[in-house]
């Protein structure tokens, strides 16, 4: 063989290079990165169809650990985030279900740390985009740290974790251009999202006003995952757990978000910080739904499935006990930053199922610490330390911050035996619950994980009609972004395996052909504890964010009556006006502005109260800034309350059927406006209509502005 034939010469080199040209990976069969070929990346390994994920999977393992090794040191997903200090206390003993110490005496408050993120952007994106949310809290419990990390909808995109860089790099920014930041409007997404149906349902929570939360202090959490308890005499009971906020569960609308992302792009974290530093503490309930291990198949889903809900019709919420959150960190960096949260840090009472994405996200998150926190002695860094003692053999390595002396193996005579193991009895001793494991080692996604339309038909039945109508501007704004009009086309196909009107709704305003009837879903099933309809928290006004639209010749008295009102109640009242410093009440006095109208807007409060006076009116009425304010908050759904000639200044809303009052000594509460003509009058009975009407929060049903 000659020289150029063997590819030692210029020729050879040549047809080197025209090779490799001919085996571009972009169109040759995928393999690993040794070049094995790959025939099945949808499962994991795993022991029979419903069991554990196997650690000789290799090709699982490269995935996975090139992703978790892609960025740093920035977090790939949820690198944008805000934590708070607190604590957790049960309601009562779990003994019944659960051996864990933290949740046996109510008497005993454990510390806990939680952190709040977005998902797909980076660190400087902003707050109020569309996106999943994370709510992860650790537990420094006397038994060890114990993390539940999850999210703030109970279900995930897919099923198995070897899709998960899959997911992430669909829904990340495209990669030739970086294009777009915290967003999920782009052909990606969309693209694996049409050709991967276990995500509908996940979908369908993304396009609600779910994913766009008014505040982390008024935002649901979800363990995601079907977990178990396990009771002292080793009987096991599979668990969801919820997290549900005191104040309610309230969101933006979009237009309010997007809006949000330039009047204040760190909405939610400022809301967060301002809350515990004024003492407002955020207030969360734990609860749990609890199946016997004998009631595994008694659901028409598989239980180990994180695209499943178990309706609470079905299984009601239990609560067990409450966390509060009262302390914020101290410096960014080292706590909320350098926090280390792991779905594998578990405690004696709490262990696993074989639900293959929580067995990949066991692997992964450790592996990923590694990397981002530059090795393995993180779990020392203050925020991630247990108060438990930690003694073992584990030594060295980057960032070893002890001290170690003796022997550093088990067993051994030199050191006393120390440390030593548990003995078989030692109830404080972590032991995985008995479960029998067999099975054909294959890559299979068991039958019954394979319905993947009733749920997000069960989501979508469940809207009051206001939601449905929010979620079907969510998908033409997120498919109108989609440049692929084949990406458009057979997402509007699955959404029709999903619900007929929803497709029709979503094609049509997106341009394409809507699959025909017979092709459609016809699931009947419906949820109500699904809908935001029934999640008001305990109808209360505490922390809301009243702004009064203040100038001079203000009627003062009014505003100082209604604001002691409400500050009394808890809400947070902040006068607002054209320019800042003080205006002039109408009895002389001056008034303090506490901001001027040109940096706020309607979508940084959560109700409008338009005060009168004498001279005040005609200038507030005719106020571009003003007149915006009370059409945002009017279209937005949001309280707004008018006294006196302040009333006057609601001549910009024109809506067929709302009542406004216009006799004096009459109040009228319309829709959620409240109004009382009469100049200078007693205010209670206008305050008390106002607060009704804050408690509520929003008025989806109020009539649509007119031009």
């Amino acid at each position: 063989m000659t020289g150029d034939s063997a590819g030692t010469g210029a020729d050879g080199k040549q047809r080197q290079r025209d090779r490799f040209r001919a085996e571009d990976p972009a169109t040759g069969p995928l393999t690993t990165d040794q070049g094995v070929t790959v025939d099945h990346t949808d499962d994991s390994l795993a022991a029979g169809e419903r069991g554990p994920t196997l650690l000789e999977d290799f090709h699982f393992r490269e995935k996975i650990t090139r992703f978790d090794h892609e960025r740093i040191p920035e977090r790939v997903v949820h690198a944008r985030g805000a934590g708070a200090y607190g604590y957790f206390e049960p309601y009562e003993s779990c003994a019944a279900f659960t051996r864990a110490a933290f949740l046996q005496d109510p008497s005993v408050r454990t510390p806990v740390f939680v952190r709040f993120s977005t998902v797909q952007g980076p660190r400087g994106s902003a707050d109020t985009v569309r996106d999943v949310r994370g709510f992860a809290t650790k537990f420094y419990t006397t038994e060890g740290n114990y993390d539940l990390v999850g999210n703030n909808f109970p279900v995930f995109f897919i099923q198995d974790g070897i899709k998960f860089p899959d997911f992430v790099h669909a829904v990340k920014p495209e990669p030739h251009n970086d294009i777009p930041t915290g967003a999920s409007a782009h052909d990606t997404l969309w693209d694996f999202v049409s050709l991967q149906p276990e995500t509908l349902h996940t979908i369908m929570w993304l396009m609600s006003d779910r994913s766009i939360p008014r505040s982390y202090r008024m935002m649901q959490g979800f363990g995601v995952h079907t977990f178990r308890f396990v009771a002292a005499d080793g009987r096991g009971t599979f668990v969801k757990f919820h997290w549900k906020p005191k104040l309610g569960v309230h969101c933006l609308t979009w237009d309010e978000a997007q809006e949000c992302q330039g009047r204040d792009p760190d909405f939610n974290r400022r809301d967060l910080w301002d809350a515990i530093a004024s003492g407002d503490f955020p207030e969360y309930e734990l609860g749990v739904q609890l199946v016997p291990e004998s009631d595994e198949f008694a659901f028409d889903f598989d239980l180990l499935d994180p695209t499943k809900i178990i309706p609470e019709e079905q299984v009601p919420v239990r609560p067990i006990g409450r966390m509060v959150l009262d302390r914020n960190p101290e410096n960014f960096f080292a706590e909320t930053e350098q926090v280390a949260f792991h779905t594998a840090n578990v405690v004696p009472g709490i262990d696993f199922t074989n639900d293959p994405l929580l067995q990949a996200r066991n692997f992964s998150y450790l592996d990923t610490q590694l990397i981002r926190l530059g090795g393995p002695n993180f779990a020392q860094i203050p925020v991630n330390r247990p108060l438990a003692p930690v003694r073992n053999n584990q030594r060295d390595g980057y960032h070893q911050g002890a001290i170690h002396s003796g022997t550093n193996y088990t067993p051994n005579s030199l050191g006393g035996g120390c440390p030593a193991l548990a003995g078989p009895d030692e109830l404080r001793a972590f032991t995985h619950h008995t479960e029998r494991v067999d099975g054909q080692k294959i890559r299979r996604r068991s039958p019954s994980f394979q319905d993947h339309y009733s749920q997000a038909a069960l989501f979508w039945n469940s809207m009051a009609d206001w939601e449905k109508q929010h979620i079907v501007a969510a998908f033409r704004f997120e498919l109108g972004k989609v440049g692929a009009m084949s990406v458009r086309e057979r997402t509007v196909s699955e959404l029709n395996k999903v619900d007929h009107e929803l497709a029709v709704e979503v094609g049509t305003g997106v341009g394409v052909p809507v699959p025909p009837d017979s092709e459609a879903g016809s699931y009947k099933l419906a949820s109500p504890a699904l809908s935001l309809r029934g999640l008001g928290g305990d109808h209360g006004i505490r922390t809301r964010q009243i702004a009064v639209l203040v100038t001079d010749g203000v009627d003062a008295d009014q505003v100082v009556a209604v604001r002691d009102e409400l500050t009394s109640q808890g809400a947070v009242v902040e006068a607002l006006a054209p320019m800042d410093g003080t205006v002039g009440g109408a009895d002389g006095r001056t008034y303090q502005v506490d901001r001027a109208l040109p940096t706020v807007a309607s979508v940084l409060y959560d109700a409008v109260l338009l005060p009168g006076g004498p001279t005040g009116t005609p200038a507030l009425a005719h106020d571009p800034d003003v007149t915006r304010f009370v059409r945002d908050a009017y279209r937005h759904g949001k309280p707004i309350g008018a006294l006196g000639s302040g009333v006057g200044v609601l001549g910009c809303l024109r809506a067929e059927g709302l009542r406004i009052a216009s006799e004096q000594g009459n109040v009228v509460s319309e829709h959620g406006v409240v109004t009382d003509p009469t100049p200078g009058a007693d205010v209670t009975s206008f305050a008390h209509a106002f607060v009704q009407a804050i408690a509520a929060h929003r008025h989806w049903d109020r009539p649509p502005l007119g031009s």
